[in-house]
């Protein structure tokens, strides 16, 4: 299998190296960043091609910040002569975009819902256009130890406005809203908190701000917040009774 990964980051290189472990690939990286494409293409025993490649593969995935998959999608694309796969974290736009663009190829979203340090995982998968192609590397990610389940892109989509921009936005307030205090007065409850904050805050700022841009969530969680910020004793048990 000739897989061209278009994006040289973290994902890009997992999605790589774990089809090369488990399958018999060949990997190309493009990146906007040729740099980058050499490093990831040396990690995985690749090879890197420059963004204007009109070379073809029978793999092609989209590896990019969400933001620019549309486009990214309608350029490469029909480089792809089996099938065209994103692992960028959303569903419903790189998939309409992969059904206007490649029509007659394999189609597929799949979204690890972990960072590539803490693989392996769950993976999220929508299957638009099945095939033998893409169900080798629905193989190849199981054979990796991951949990592939199949969903839709609305469902996906939707739990990721809860699960992402919601959660991250609630770890990322209490951070914002908190002062720094000793160690021996932390709770379980905070202790707890403020090591999901260094999970965070460990990460890249742009992906977080880019699924921020992408999914609603956030709104809902200041919203809620308010509530309970403004709730009398009655009101906050009343909403504190909701939860159970």
């Amino acid at each position: 299998m000739n897989v061209l990964v278009v994006g040289a980051g973290s994902m890009g290189a997992w999605f790589a190296r774990t089809l090369r472990d488990h399958a018999d690939v060949s990997v190309a990286f493009t990146d906007t960043d040729s740099d980058a494409a050499r490093r990831a293409a040396t990690a995985v025993g690749g090879r890197a091609v420059p963004t204007d490649t009109d070379e073809r593969f029978e793999v092609v995935c989209l590896a990019v910040p969400m933001p620019v998959a549309d486009v990214a999608i309608r350029e490469y694309a029909p480089l792809a002569s089996g099938a065209v796969v994103d692992v960028t974290g959303e569903m419903g736009g790189p998939l309409a975009a992969m059904a206007e663009t490649a029509p007659d190829r394999q189609r597929a979203s799949f979204h690890p819902l972990f960072a590539p340090a803490n693989a392996p995982g769950n993976v999220a998968v929508v299957t638009a256009a099945d095939g033998d192609t893409v169900r080798a590397i629905r193989g190849a990610l199981a054979a990796a130890g991951n949990d592939c389940f199949e969903t839709t892109a609305s469902e996906h989509d939707t739990a990721m406005e809860s699960v992402q921009a919601g959660a991250h936005a609630a770890v990322l307030a209490y951070a914002l809203a908190t002062d720094e205090v000793a160690d021996r007065f932390h709770t379980p409850v905070s202790a707890g908190l403020e090591s999901l904050v260094e999970q965070v805050v460990g990460g890249d700022a742009h992906v977080y701000a880019d699924i921020q841009q992408t999914f609603d969530g956030a709104a809902a969680v200041a919203e809620a917040a308010g509530e309970l910020a403004a709730a009398d004793h009655d009101e906050f048990c009343e909403l504190y009774s909701d939860l159970s």
